[in-house]
Parts: C-alpha cells; sequence; structure tokens
C-alpha cells in the first residue's frame, strides 16, 4: 500500500492489487495525461522516485491514474478530494451520519 499526497489530493494505490493488474493502466495514464508521476518499480505502481516536494510540483491532479484503474485494471487506486466545510454542510442538512468521515 502507498499513499501519498498531491497539493490538495491524497492517493492511496492497494499494491496487492497490482500484482494481477496486466494492463498497468495507471502507469500510461498518468504518462499520457499528467507528467509521469508514477512510474513502475517491481511491476507496481511507485512514487519513491521523488521527493514529497517533487510530488506535489508534478502532480497534476488530473484523476486519470485513477480512471483508468478502475476501467482498464484493478481498481486499486482511491483518490480522496477532501473539501473544507463539506462534512458540517453535510451534518447540518442530516445527510451525514455522526460516526462518518472521523
Amino acid at each position: 500500500m502507498i499513499e501519498f499526497w498531491e497539493r490538495t489530493i491524497k492517493v492511496t494505490i492497494d499494491t496487492d492489487k497490482c500484482d494481477a493488474c496486466e494492463t498497468k493502466a495507471c502507469i500510461d495514464a498518468c504518462k499520457k495525461f499528467a507528467r509521469g508521476l508514477l512510474q513502475l518499480k517491481d511491476g507496481r505502481p511507485s512514487v519513491e522516485h521523488l521527493t514529497e516536494d517533487g510530488i506535489k510540483r508534478l502532480g497534476t491532479e488530473c484523476l486519470a491514474c485513477e480512471y483508468e484503474c478502475w476501467f482498464r485494471g484493478k481498481s486499486a487506486i482511491k483518490i480522496d478530494v477532501p473539501i473544507e466545510g463539506l462534512d458540517e454542510y453535510l451534518r447540518k442538512r442530516g445527510l451525514l451520519e455522526e460516526n462518518a468521515n472521523q
């Protein structure tokens, strides 16, 4: 499992699922639609070649890796996009359980 932050999004990759992936679609998507942040290392996506600042500098937050992983890979990538104040907004309207996102 790897987790990293771009500027405002958190990317989580369940690398165990990547072992069974034949397409490595996330890598292709990152090269095509972003700046090649993800690279293949030992058959799994990796950002080990970059520093934390390098990830934030190169990350375009395009979401292409997650999309391609869903449709051509093994659904191993999850991107969280925190929106400040959203939980409070939903809670006030009764649309969020008190235990959610805590």
